[in-house]
């Protein structure tokens, strides 16, 4: 019952758009006049639009971005940080890894990196082929990730290496930490020498 109600409303609600569109299409040969404009008179002046920003282009890497990976060996289990120059390839077992470029958020935003690679199998016992070309992203490892039976790869961080500069991601000091609840007799503590590196 409720499905014979159902469908006699939905055939009801599409006759009337039917009939809806039919009014307001023209019959074949019949000319078509334009809609009547509105008074001016009632109607305000429309307002000055605003002088919109042209949308701004991403910011590309740094000249001297390094990414950082890590490459996993399945089967012994093995995982290595593989730094990656830009378009300079890299070898990890019968990979041929390049990254073609990484962006990583500011400090200010949610943290995020990106990466195009290209990667490569160069097996002894199969042909050259192509395992992975496309973006990777830090947050979310498994969303366009390598497909191969033998090694995972995944992105890190892309980093700045420059002559006397420090990677973008290592802090400079140890950071003192601070409980929200802290009194003001409350020491603070400090994290241990060696954290965050």
């Amino acid at each position: 019952m409720k499905k014979t109600v159902a469908l006699v409303l939905a055939s009801v609600a599409l006759a009337g758009v039917a009939a809806a569109l039919a009014q307001n299409d023209p019959q074949p040969g019949q000319a078509v006049s334009p809609p009547a404009a509105a008074p001016s008179a009632d109607t305000p002046a429309p307002l000055p639009t605003e002088a919109v920003a042209p949308p701004t282009t991403p910011v590309g890497p740094p000249p001297n971005a390094v990414l950082e990976l890590r490459a996993l060996d399945k089967m012994t289990g093995k995982a290595s940080v593989i730094n990656a120059p830009l378009n300079k390839p890299v070898k990890f077992a019968t990979l041929t890894i390049t990254a073609r470029t990484c962006y990583s958020t500011p400090p200010s935003e949610t943290p995020e990196t990106s990466a195009f690679l290209q990667i490569d199998d160069d097996r002894p016992d199969q042909s050259h082929r192509r395992a992975f070309s496309g973006w990777m992203y830090a947050s979310s490892p498994g969303l366009n990730a390598l497909q191969h039976p033998l090694y995972d790869v995944w992105v890190i961080s892309c980093m700045t290496k420059s002559p006397g500069q420090l990677p973008s991601v290592v802090a400079s000091a140890p950071v003192k930490a601070v409980s929200p609840n802290a009194g003001a007799n409350e020491a603070m503590p400090t994290l241990p020498e060696d954290a965050g590196q």
